[in-house]
């Protein structure tokens, strides 16, 4: 059995918090989990109070990018049970990056057990209030004091815990992207790297001085095919069927998504994994085809998008019903991370 070594905070800070005006990632609970990896092993492993740390100027993961990141999130139940939706995709995804990124492996007890100690000592901070919850951010960045361009042989992994609402408050008007790039085949595009957002900040920055909330990435060869937008998964109601782009190189294999694939067949849905062309996507919205899109990910869960922007020209999709399939798996979703119906896929991981 693993031993974390605790250091509780002395006084908490959770009244210093208004609950009922969250804004997301701008709030942090009281403790963090840090593991260090030295010498070919992970060691010191503890839970401490949330607060800054302390580097060298020569840091390699400020240098060179060996920076990798997870988000989830924990919920509390009508029953006041602590419920987190499918935290072991996201250790899997986790250590799936870091193999990419030239970096240590986290074992499954530091990475679930450690969470679930951390989780179990700041439950309260999980907000009670509808369309609330904690989000969860694990990650990890090398430590060598080294200006050196070769992997680290120091790392230090972190969870801490930060009490959020709602991602987006509207529908979101996107603009497709057909200058720049988020991911090539053969790429870092799969992986949930500090390098893949930094990359996305300008282009994304630009689109909004347009008045779009985000952007929606095509392939880089041809900038012909539809792949993600900006921090989600990209998905599509065409002909009734449910359209996504095929997970690779490129695309991250998002927790969200591969729930919302599943429900969809699970209701007898036509599912379709396979490249969907700007082109289509056009035409499609025109002639009516497609009735509906929405990007699917963990800080907005559904997020459906109103306007598609592409060669200078809108194009707007029906108004949102409650009818629609995205209200209808956002709720399913919903209901499900909060207890309220049979975990009959065993998607949920209690505290």
């Amino acid at each position: 059995m693993m031993q974390i070594e605790i250091k509780r905070i002395a006084q908490s800070r959770i009244n210093e918090v208004d609950f009922d005006h969250l804004v997301f990632g701008r709030s942090f609970a009281d403790h963090m989990l840090v593991a260090d990896y030295a010498d070919g092993a992970w060691q010191k492993v503890s839970i401490q109070p949330y607060g800054p740390l302390t580097y060298q100027p020569a840091m390699m993961s400020l240098h060179y990018g060996q920076a990798i990141f997870e988000g989830m999130k924990a919920y509390r139940s009508k029953q006041d049970e602590i419920l987190v939706f499918r935290p072991e995709e996201n250790f899997k995804r986790f250590n799936k990056s870091a193999v990419r990124m030239c970096m240590p492996e986290v074992p499954e007890e530091i990475f679930m057990g450690g969470l679930r100690q951390l989780l179990q000592m700041d439950k309260a901070w999980v907000p009670a209030k509808e369309g609330c919850s904690l989000y969860i951010r694990p990650f990890m960045f090398s430590t060598d004091e080294y200006v050196g361009v070769s992997p680290s042989n120091t790392y230090k992994f972190i969870i801490f815990l930060c009490p959020v609402g709602s991602y987006y408050a509207k529908p979101l008007r996107v603009r497709v992207e057909t200058e720049y790039i988020r991911a090539a085949k053969g790429g870092v595009g799969f992986s949930k790297n500090a390098g893949n957002y930094g990359g996305s900040l300008f282009p994304t920055q630009e689109a909004n001085k347009a008045g779009y909330d985000q952007i929606i990435w095509t392939d880089a060869a041809t900038h012909q095919y539809v792949e993600e937008a900006g921090t989600m998964n990209l998905m599509f109601v065409v002909n009734g069927a449910l359209v996504t782009a095929p997970t690779g190189d490129t695309i991250l294999d998002g927790v969200t998504r591969k729930s919302v694939l599943q429900i969809a067949k699970d209701w007898g849905m036509k599912v379709e994994e396979r490249p969907l062309s700007v082109k289509e996507l056009v035409e499609g919205i025109q002639s009516g085809a497609v009735t509906e899109a929405f990007g699917a990910g963990t800080a907005a869960v559904i997020a459906p998008i109103q306007v598609i922007a592409f060669e200078g020209k809108d194009y707007e999709l029906p108004a949102r019903k409650e009818s629609d399939f995205s209200s209808k798996v956002f709720h399913e979703i919903n209901h499900i991370r909060l207890g309220e119906v049979a975990d009959t896929r065993q998607w949920i991981w209690k505290v």
